[in-house]
């Protein structure tokens, strides 16, 4: 019973059959080293016509080596003259180029580097010749190499400033990898701008994920970078149509982070930039969409200190939505009254430069809904002790259109300015300043004398009743000194009562 039971055991397998089976089975399986050599034996005559170079899946992935010859990156294309070697070849080189280095590493031997940027070179002289053919694994290849190579985490900001970007007085900081980066770019670019490209199989690749990691690249603090970002998003955007949405709404919310959380991104003039040419492109009526994106990103860009990194950029992206839909002008104008700075002058100087461009577009319907708030703001600026601030304010008046918007509504706007006008002529320090007052005081004169003698009759009055009060205030305080220094002073062992007057006194404020 025990031998039955022991002979159902499997067999323990001995030294000597161990060799003799691994040998059957190395008859039985071919392996990558077989391969490799049957290869070489067979192309030892096509090396002849081809110069073709077999390479392991080390430098050609085995996932995009369906269909395409894997050949030696070392060559060059002009040493290979089959189509679909060059289609080998071509693949092989980027995926030769998905290793990265460490450029920042200034003892490290720079001739991997140097055969990258050359390998770089080449890819891009041979899709500028316009001989290559984008398949599908030429694609996959290429967008791997770019995300490889392209997409990384920037390091902390450690600048002080919390202006957010750079300043005028920050120099830019330049990436050491610009070196490879620069061709990178390049390449992506024209492959983008490739004329026989498929869009339904680049589009598989460059997807939302794709377009995403790129607009994170805009925060970048080389500027070199962020201007080449801003090229091939803009050709992104006009050529994939289907990323157009997507790539609104993700620059909202870059906008919306930057106004409301963080007042730090590095790329937002660029954006703008972008978004100049492509709100000329809008088609009318605008959409809903375009006309929130302006009032939910677009005017409160206005808010940060920051803004003048931005402003000319800003301004532009503006303009061209009042040109669109002049029925926007009453919104950007309410929105730059509410975010009107109060302390900072030169925010103000370029907010009232702003205004003018604004006002040209203008229309006289649009302009009577906002010009009571508008020219409060305005007189305060013309009363400003900022001279600046009040030249720029004056100057206003030496626009046409302007003139001529305030001419058809001077009985609503005279009045709102006529005070600070005077004030100015009274008490301003500037002697600039002064001169622009009198030269505007004339030239409401000339427009309705009647109306500027009822505003000065006017002014007179509340000068007179403002006089009057501040006597009655004067009085007043006179009244009170007077009873506090008649009380008995209080001793140290003294309760302290508050002390009545029998007498209520009135203070007109």
């Amino acid at each position: 019973m025990l031998k039955q039971i022991l002979s159902k055991l499997p067999k323990k397998v001995t030294k000597s059959e161990s060799p003799d089976s691994s040998r059957g089975d190395s008859g039985n399986t071919t392996t990558f080293g077989n391969v490799f050599q049957c290869t070489n034996v067979g192309s030892t005559i096509s090396s002849k016509l081809n110069v073709v170079k077999r390479v392991s899946s080390v430098v050609f992935p085995s996932s995009m080596n369906v269909g395409v010859e894997a050949v030696d990156p070392c060559l060059s294309f002009k040493e290979v003259s089959n189509t679909a070697q060059k289609q080998g070849l071509f693949i092989s080189k980027l995926n030769l180029c998905c290793k990265v280095y460490d450029m920042s590493d200034l003892d490290k031997d720079c001739t991997e580097q140097d055969f990258k940027r050359q390998t770089l070179v080449d890819l891009v002289d041979f899709v500028s010749s316009g001989s290559v053919k984008f398949t599908e694994p030429a694609v996959t290849a290429l967008c791997k190499m770019c995300a490889t190579n392209l997409f990384r985490v920037f390091p902390p900001k450690f600048r002080t400033s919390t202006t957010g970007g750079e300043t005028e007085d920050e120099e830019p900081m330049f990436d050491p990898s610009w070196y490879h980066l620069q061709i990178v770019y390049e390449l992506l670019l024209q492959f983008i701008n490739y004329n026989s490209l498929d869009l339904k199989v680049a589009k598989m690749h460059m997807d939302h994920a794709f377009v995403l990691r790129l607009l994170d690249l805009f925060e970048s603090e080389d500027p070199r970078e962020r201007d080449c970002l801003k090229t091939i998003m803009h050709r992104i955007y006009g050529k994939f149509m289907v990323h157009r949405p997507f790539i609104r709404k993700s620059v909202s919310n870059i906008i919306y982070r930057f106004v409301f959380e963080t007042e730090r991104h590095n790329g937002i003039t660029e954006l703008l930039e972008i978004f100049g040419s492509v709100i000329s492109g809008f088609a009318l009526p605008l959409k809903e969409e375009h006309k929130i994106f302006l009032c939910k990103a677009l005017i409160p860009l206005h808010k940060p200190k920051s803004v003048g990194i931005y402003h000319q950029q800003l301004t532009y992206c503006v303009v061209q939505f009042i040109d669109k839909d002049q029925r926007l002008a009453s919104p950007v104008i309410k929105g730059l009254l509410k975010y009107w700075p109060l302390t900072n002058s030169q925010k103000e100087l370029m907010f009232i430069s702003e205004l003018e461009e604004v006002l040209e577009m203008t229309s006289m319907a649009e302009f009577q809904k906002i010009m009571v708030p508008l020219f409060r703001r305005i007189s305060c600026c013309l009363n400003s002790s900022h001279h600046q601030v009040a030249e720029r304010a004056h100057l206003l008046w030496n626009n046409e259109h302007i003139l001529n918007l305030i001419t058809q509504n001077r009985q609503v706007i005279l009045p709102l300015v006529f005070s600070a006008l005077v004030n100015n002529t009274k008490s301003h320090w500037n002697q600039a300043v002064l001169n622009l007052t009198q030269n505007i005081r004339k030239m409401l004169s000339q427009m309705d004398e009647e109306l500027v003698l009822a505003c000065q009759r006017k002014f007179d009055e509340e000068d007179s009743g403002s006089s009057a009060a501040a006597e009655r205030r004067r009085i007043t305080w006179e009244r009170l000194e007077a009873a506090a220094k008649s009380d008995q002073p209080v001793g140290a062992g003294d309760v302290i009562v508050p002390v009545r007057s029998s007498a209520t006194c009135s203070v007109a404020c």
